[in-house]
């Protein structure tokens, strides 16, 4: 398939830059992949299409105040920095991107906070605005931690063009969220509620947890036609035994597998043993899944609506076919359903 298979039409005024007033009350489209059915509900309606003994798979990843404003040496000049992952923990190594990034090289000191809480040297560059920073710090792991959450902002992405408010620090949050690592959330994950986690387990739903780390690379544009030519990058993932096999149980009684947003979708596709079972593992993925593709474990799905064009999109069309998911995207922008991270969500059965 082709780039350009994937363009649809989307009014500005659909990206949602706010979530709903409340988690579960977003609304929910349901699309039936096999007759191409749409129905319109809530959120908490989910609970109508899962029974006793279904299998909820969900990421627990735990977003991190990625996003840090600090001053450069001596013209002071404010510079963006957003923390993409850990190097090396004792040498306090990152990757990072810098904003802007011509101004910021090899040798730089940045400062942050009021009083230098942290300071950080650039010790390379990666890419066009990548870096990597040392930070100069000789306090525990804890403090140093401490000290980004102090200074870190919720990572919220650009198209949300708002600054982050302690709200999000909560919101951009799934409530299940355990394993930090994350600079963005696995968004389909936002919509659960406690009250409706609670109330899908006295049904008999099994929630099973992997962790995959979202890195900023689940929103690079795809920049060729041909879909085969484009790399993903790579992200951590892990699953355990435990967690496995609770999918697998599932898998064997025939239930409902239900992969809750494309990041728990990825990470289960990764860990596929040659008899179509889920195994444990700690590895890293770069998988990219569009059209056409057998998927293995998985035979349901909870996602947003994601962007003309994008890697999302293509694994949504490659679960639900791409004729139905083209038009529920049409009549999702025909009926004025809320796009993104905070937006609305699809169920794919």
């Amino acid at each position: 398939m082709k780039l350009s298979q994937f363009k649809f039409n989307l009014p500005e005024s659909l990206i949602a830059h706010n979530p709903s007033d409340v988690r579960d009350e977003s609304r929910l489209m349901v699309l039936h992949r096999d007759s191409g059915k749409i129905e319109h509900k809530i959120f908490k309606d989910v609970l109508d299409y899962f029974d006793d003994q279904d299998v909820m798979i969900l990421n627990n990843t735990k977003v991190f105040p990625a996003r840090m404003y600090g001053n450069k040496e001596k013209t002071g000049a404010t510079i963006e920095v957003f923390l993409l992952r850990e190097l090396n923990k004792e040498l306090r190594l990152w990757d990072v991107l810098v904003d802007p990034a011509r101004k910021i090289r090899v040798g730089n000191k940045l400062y942050f906070g009021d009083d230098d809480l942290l300071v950080a040297e650039v010790v390379d560059n990666t890419t066009s605005r990548g870096r990597t920073i040392r930070f100069l710090f000789d306090g525990t792991d804890e403090e140093f931690r401490r000290n980004v959450e102090i200074l870190g902002e919720t990572p919220l992405p650009k198209y949300i063009k708002r600054k982050a408010t302690a709200d999000d620090k909560e919101r951009y949050q799934t409530i299940f969220a355990k394993n930090e690592g994350a600079v963005a959330a696995p968004t389909a994950g936002l919509h659960f509620s406690r009250e409706l986690m609670k109330r899908l387990e006295l049904k008999g739903v099994e929630f099973a947890e992997v962790t995959l780390h979202v890195g900023l690379g689940t929103f690079r544009q795809v920049e060729v036609e041909d879909l085969t030519k484009h790399k993903m990058d790579s992200e951590q993932f892990i699953i355990e035994q435990k967690q496995a096999d609770i999918v697998n149980r599932g898998i064997e009684r025939k239930k409902r597998i239900c992969a809750v947003g494309t990041t728990s979708m990825r990470t289960i596709e990764s860990a596929v043993s040659a008899n179509k079972t889920l195994k444990s593992a700690n590895d890293w993925t770069s998988k990219f899944i569009f059209p056409p593709y057998e998927f293995s474990i998985a035979n349901s799905m909870i996602t947003n609506f994601h962007t003309p064009e994008s890697t999302l999109l293509m694994m949504i069309c490659a679960f639900g076919g791409y004729e139905h998911v083209m038009n529920a995207y049409e009549i999702a922008v025909k009926e004025k359903y809320r796009f993104y991270s905070y937006g609305d969500a699809m169920l794919i059965i």
